[in-house]
């Protein structure tokens, strides 16, 4: 399904023709009809030749509301491009010529209308000018077909051309992560919020949960509409209709996206190539501010120029643009920049890299290197910007946010895994799947060095700890935990750190006590082994040592405490344990009378160890006595 876009200058007829082509008139607003001028969108559709229904966006052509026709063109297959035969190229002929070209919309039509109103001579002269104007352009091969909209002549024509011209395009991919740049709002009675736009990238489908970015807004598609007919599914490049349940109205505006959930985030700053259209009034300025035009979104925008200090007039170079207000970008998207006031078109160009991690210096080698690199790279390299952009994700994200064709992908992943340049960090067979989570080798070699640091870093400040828990190098990495868990694998197989139950530790690591430290804990364990079953208290323990000696013993299970009060040593404790299971396996039961006498202590130790022991599902109690947890 593809979709066709009108251009040209006001009062060529564009509006006109249309209703001609499909029997719609597209001037929906009551302004539009008195003044007989389209000020802002309107949509048809129609049957060619052959049989594929298409849909066409009639944008105005008045220069006041050139930011509407923006708006409308950035989703187009092909363009049919108006000239009036009375009047020939006129001032915006030439600036939506600019913006097609800029825009790369390289299929079209060129319909010479009004011919009844003028002769051949003329018309002949009209037709030569027309094509000396668009010679160099992406519409510089378009087909010339003249028509009237008024007697119907070359109408028919003018389908078959548009037939021909569509015939061999290429239909939109499904990547599966549908996209849809809203340009219309509105409600009806009885169904609530209704948007429209050219759908990209996937299938939308009744029932699937939607996200309106940037906001964030959670809602859920209640209905479909193709040409005003009912869907199931909306395929990609087809204009649609979405009647979203959830969202209001007032909620969403010209330029938001609809998606699904999680595949696409807003971004306030985006890497660019750029060409300046060759008759621009002056040279893009670093740090000038401009309008970008963007999907269907208009938003004030800095310019920060890569390499160079100005672009003069048909140059082009490397933008990053830091923009107001945030916007859905993907790589490969086109995009338009206007001078704010006066208003005029200064160029445009392609999204390289959406979502670029910081500010870049703006005159550093590798960052030009890379600019370049992303502008004409390999399908490996458009992979390894994808993987970079995600950080770690799984292949099928990184797959999707590549926009790479299966027959490209391929390849492009077997070279990047080979090569060691992305790093497939968790994989449940040898053979990969989608869910196999991916990290780029730089990102996981700097992930890598923070965990070591941080692990450092604990074991300086908490030399008597035997590690650092799991969760808390998990926060400082601030990583889910499937990516958590899977790093910490891949970590333990290298070598990079080891594990201690709930802990993890730098390798080779243990506690070592200082001197001073190391006579105390041998006087305490002097102590232990003088008194075993009637031990020193937890708080005598804490006083000889210190607290944080004492808890690095526990830790260390040199000692086991088994109650507020009560500690042993650990051999002690266990020897403690297996005698009681023996008397208990030769008596039955045993009870606290009976504990006190088997090991010549008191009450307070013969109480702590059974309630422990019961605690444990060492034993069961029964009244006054104890017998085995046979569980």
């Amino acid at each position: 399904m593809h979709v066709i876009g009108t251009a040209g200058h006001v009062d060529h007829g564009k509006s006109t023709l249309v209703a001609a082509l499909t029997g719609i008139h597209p001037d929906r607003l009551k302004e539009e009809q008195e003044r007989e001028m389209t000020i802002d969108l309107g949509f048809a559709w129609m049957d060619l030749p052959g049989g594929e229904k298409i849909g066409i966006v009639d944008v105005p052509g008045h220069r006041d509301f050139i930011e509407n026709m923006l708006a409308g063109v950035g989703g187009i297959d092909a363009a049919v491009f108006i000239v009036g035969a009375d009047e020939g190229v006129m001032p915006q002929t030439r600036e939506h010529l600019a913006i097609l070209d800029l825009l790369q919309v390289e299929r079209g039509v060129i319909a010479l209308t009004k011919i009844d109103l003028v002769d051949d001579d003329w018309l002949d002269l009209v037709e030569e000018d027309v094509r000396a104007v668009f010679s160099g352009s992406s519409l510089g091969g378009a087909p010339v077909v003249r028509v009237s909209a008024r007697n119907g002549k070359g109408i028919d024509e003018l389908k078959l051309v548009l037939a021909e011209i569509l015939k061999d395009a290429p239909n939109r991919p499904d990547l599966g992560r549908p996209r849809l740049p809203v340009d219309r709002v509105f409600t009806i009675a009885g169904f609530g919020t209704v948007v429209t736009g050219t759908l990209l990238d996937g299938s939308l489908r009744i029932g699937d949960e939607l996200t309106v970015l940037p906001a964030g807004l959670k809602g859920r598609v209640r209905g479909l509409q193709t040409h005003r007919e009912k869907e199931e599914i909306a395929v990609p490049g087809s204009r649609t209709a979405v009647n979203i349940s959830g969202v209001n109205v007032d909620q969403i505006r010209r330029g938001d996206v609809l998606a699904h959930p999680r595949q696409y985030s807003a971004t306030q700053r985006f890497d660019a190539q750029f060409r300046m259209v060759a008759d621009a009034s002056g040279p893009l300025v670093h740090s000038g501010e401009v309008k970008l035009f963007i999907g269907a979104a208009e938003v004030l925008a800095r310019v920060r120029l890569i390499g160079a200090e100005q672009l003069k007039p048909g140059e082009s170079g490397w933008l990053q643009l830091e923009l107001r207000e945030p916007v859905v970008a993907v790589r490969g998207d086109r995009y338009i920049l206007r001078r704010p006031s006066p208003g005029e078109t200064m160029g445009g160009g392609q999204v390289l890299d959406p979502h670029p991690k910081r500010r870049h210096k703006r005159f550093a080698p590798e960052v030009l290197a890379n600019m370049a690199a992303l502008a004409e790279g390999t399908p490996a390299e458009v992979l390894l910007q994808a993987a970079r952009a995600a950080g770690i994700a799984p292949l099928r994200d990184v797959l999707r946010q590549a926009r790479l064709e299966e027959a490209q992908a391929q390849p492009a992943l077997t070279e990047v895994l080979e090569s060691g340049q992305l790093i497939r960090l968790e994989g449940q067979t040898e053979k990969l799947s989608g869910d196999d989570l991916l990290i780029p080798a730089e990102r996981w070699q700097s992930l890598s060095k923070q965990a070591a640091d941080e692990l450092g870093e604990f074991h300086k400040v908490n030399s008597l700890k035997k590690g650092m828990p799991r969760e808390a190098l998990k926060s400082r990495l601030r990583l889910d935990q499937r990516a958590f868990a899977a790093a910490v694998r891949k970590w333990v197989e290298q070598g990079l750190l080891q594990e201690a139950g709930t802990l993890v530790q730098s390798p080779g690591f243990h506690v070592s006590f200082k001197p001073a430290q190391q006579k105390l804990v041998d006087q305490l364990m002097s102590q232990f082994a003088s008194a075993p079953y009637s031990p020193p208290s937890v708080k005598e323990c804490q006083a000889l040592t210190g607290e944080e000696v004492y808890h690095a013993l526990i830790e260390l299970e040199m000692l086991q405490q088994v109650s507020v009060d009560v500690v042993f040593r650990r051999q002690d404790f266990e020897q403690i344990t297996r005698k009681v299971i023996a008397a208990l396996q030769k008596d039955g039961t045993i009870t606290v009378a009976q504990f006190r006498d088997l090991f010549n202590t008191s009450r307070k130790y013969a109480l702590a160890v059974l309630e422990y022991l019961d605690e444990v599902g060492v034993t069961l109690r029964e009244g006054d006595e104890r017998r085995l947890n046979k569980q």
